[in-house]
């Protein structure tokens, strides 16, 4: 491939790990012919921004790029979505945070204040929802995890979970609010555990179904007004480079087990699949 030309707002950056997301995969099939995909990864600068914005050269970075060309050793991505990590950092920890942490972190403002409120996380055991329990339960909430494999269970609740269960069928009162990374009928769950004035934010749609709301469940009542479910789109937020520096100093965020992998064994694994553990795959760079 040919070299990366950055554009004035743009930083060179050297990048040292990657960490492909759901979106990434998902798109794949779609993407033309010698393109080179990635959103998330970490890196060195080698170039700071023409512009003179952004970090400088020799800081270590963690990006954010829409436009893909993540999955290279070198990349040029905007200095708005570009962020200055401690140098102490593991770049598999680094590489791991810009989507997942980012959009956990948006999720929780978009729900207002949560201080003494329960709060629902579906498919806590995902990056996002790790995230999601550890920013919550800083932030005073009641968190309330969803997990369906139990043996998950005793870590949220280390990572601050108030309750944990394993489907949404046992959560027994009324939440404040909710962010579902799962979609389908837990959606569709979720959204009839809210209380007057709460909100769903729906993140993902890992379970890959329609949700098929049933007859009545708009219909308000004292208990059931003015709720709603909701979804952004992070590439439309502003604001992210800051709120990735400090996600990226927080040395108490866990992203759940991180499985670091060589680049050269990227397209046997999305061969296979893209098996994923329940943290991250991260696979560092060969500048050899």
């Amino acid at each position: 491939m040919a070299e990366p030309t950055p554009l004035p707002h743009e930083l060179l950056v050297r990048v040292e790990a990657f960490s492909p997301n759901p979106g990434d995969l998902a798109a794949l099939p779609g993407v033309p012919a010698g393109s080179i995909p990635g959103w998330d990864g970490a890196g060195v600068v080698l170039e700071a921004a023409a512009d003179g914005t952004g970090p400088r050269a020799g800081d270590h970075v963690l990006f954010l790029g829409l436009g893909a060309r993540g999955w290279a050793q070198r990349r040029a991505v905007p200095h708005a979505t570009t962020a200055t990590a401690p140098p102490d950092v593991a770049w598999e920890h680094l590489a791991a945070l810009p989507v997942p942490a980012t959009s956990a972190l948006r999720a929780l403002r978009k729900l207002g204040s949560v201080i003494g409120r329960r709060i629902l996380i579906v498919g806590a055991t995902g990056a996002v929802g790790r995230i999601a329990v550890q920013l919550a339960a800083r932030s005073g909430a009641h968190v309330i995890a969803i997990a369906r494999d139990e043996n998950t269970h005793t870590e949220l609740q280390h990572l601050g979970a108030r309750e944990t269960h394993i489907s949404l069928s046992s959560v027994s009162s009324r939440v404040h609010g909710a962010i579902d990374m799962v979609g389908g009928q837990h959606l569709v769950d979720a959204y009839a555990l809210l209380d007057s004035g709460a909100a769903v934010i729906a993140l993902g749609h890992s379970a890959g179904a329609d949700e098929r709301f049933p007859y009545g469940a708009f219909i308000a009542g004292p208990a059931t007004s003015d709720r709603s479910v909701t979804s952004f789109f992070l590439g439309s937020e502003n604001g992210l480079a800051d709120e990735m520096a400090y996600l990226a100093a927080d040395n108490r965020l866990r992203v759940g087990d991180v499985d670091i992998r060589p680049w050269t064994e990227l397209a046997a694994w999305v061969e296979r699949g893209a098996p994923r553990p329940s943290g991250r795959v991260v696979f560092r760079v060969d500048h050899a």
